[in-house]
C-alpha cells in the first residue's frame, strides 16, 4: 500500500480528525507512568473532562525533560495534539504545541523505530504543524507525513487510524500530485472493516461517495453517523463528526 510521494498546495484539515483515535492504542505496553494511564482514561472522552487535558499535559512535559521512555514521549505528543486542536486559543499557542508534539514524538521514534504509535504521532504533529505555519511549509513537510504513514502501514497494518490519515490524503490531493479518490475509498473501507464503529473512517468515506456520484450510498453512511450507539471515540462523533455528517446530508439536501 505504498502512498504517491508528490507534493500538493497543502495539508488538509479533516486528515488529522482520526489522531484522537486513542481506543485501539491504550491497550498497548504504556504502563511505566499513571499519567500514561490518565491520558487513556479520558482520550475517547475528552470532552467531558477538558480541563484535565492542561494538567496531564503539563505533568507530561516535566516528565518529557527528566528522563522519559517512549511511551511516555508518545502519551506527550498526543496530549499535545489535542491541547492544540481544542485547548489552544492563538495560532501561536497552536504552533507551540504541535511542535512539542512532533519533537515528542520523533524522540519516541528515536527510542523505539518499529512502535507504529511513535510513527503515527511524529507524522500526525508534523503535519498539523505544517499545515498551521501555512501552504509553504505544508509542502515542505508532507514528504515527511507520507513516510511515517507508509511507515504505520508495513509495521502494523491493523492500526486503523492511519487508513483515515492516508485515505484523506488521498482523496485531498489532486490526481495529478497523486491523489486517487478510489484508493481513498479503499482506505476507508479497510479501516471500517476493522472497526465499524470509527465514524471519522465513515465520513471519509461518505465523502468519497459523493465524490464518484454515489449520493444514495453516500447517505446511508452520513445517516449511520447520526445513529451510532457506540462510537469509538465519544468526544470525537459528539463534537465534529455527527457535525459534519449533518452538514453533508444538507449540501446533498439543497442540490
Amino acid at each position: 500500500m505504498k502512498l504517491h510521494a508528490h507534493a500538493h498546495r497543502g495539508l488538509p484539515r479533516r486528515i488529522f480528525a482520526f489522531a484522537l483515535f486513542l481506543a485501539l492504542i491504550g491497550p498497548r505496553a504504556w504502563a511505566r507512568s499513571p499519567l500514561v494511564d490518565e491520558v487513556n482514561a479520558f482520550s475517547s472522552r475528552y470532552h467531558e473532562r477538558l480541563a484535565s487535558i492542561d494538567t496531564v499535559r503539563d505533568e507530561l512535559r516535566r516528565v518529557a525533560r527528566n528522563g522519559a521512555d517512549s511511551a511516555d514521549l508518545i502519551a506527550f505528543s498526543m496530549v499535545c495534539f489535542i491541547w492544540g486542536d481544542i485547548r489552544a486559543t492563538t495560532i501561536q499557542q497552536k504552533l507551540e504545541a504541535y511542535d512539542e508534539g512532533r519533537q515528542a514524538a520523533k524522540r519516541a521514534v528515536e527510542m523505539d523505530p518499529r512502535d507504529p504509535a511513535a510513527h503515527f504521532w511524529y507524522g500526525t504533529n508534523t503535519a498539523r504543524w505544517g499545515q498551521t505555519r501555512g501552504v509553504v511549509a505544508s509542502l515542505f513537510l508532507l514528504p515527511l507525513v507520507r513516510q511515517e504513514i507508509q511507515t504505520v502501514l508495513e509495521l502494523d497494518p491493523r492500526f486503523t487510524p492511519v487508513y483515515g490519515l492516508a485515505g484523506n490524503l488521498l482523496y485531498e490531493v489532486p490526481p495529478l500530485m497523486g491523489g486517487d479518490v478510489r484508493k481513498a475509498e479503499e482506505m476507508f473501507r479497510e479501516g471500517l472493516k476493522q472497526d465499524s464503529h470509527f465514524t471519522g473512517l465513515r465520513i471519509g468515506l461518505a465523502k468519497t461517495l459523493i465524490k464518484t456520484g454515489r449520493i444514495a450510498e453516500a447517505r446511508n453512511e452520513l445517516q449511520a453517523v447520526l445513529d451510532e450507539k457506540n462510537p469509538r471515540i465519544m468526544g470525537e462523533w459528539v463534537m465534529k463528526d455527527t457535525k459534519e455528517a449533518r452538514q453533508l446530508l444538507q449540501g446533498l439536501d439543497s442540490n
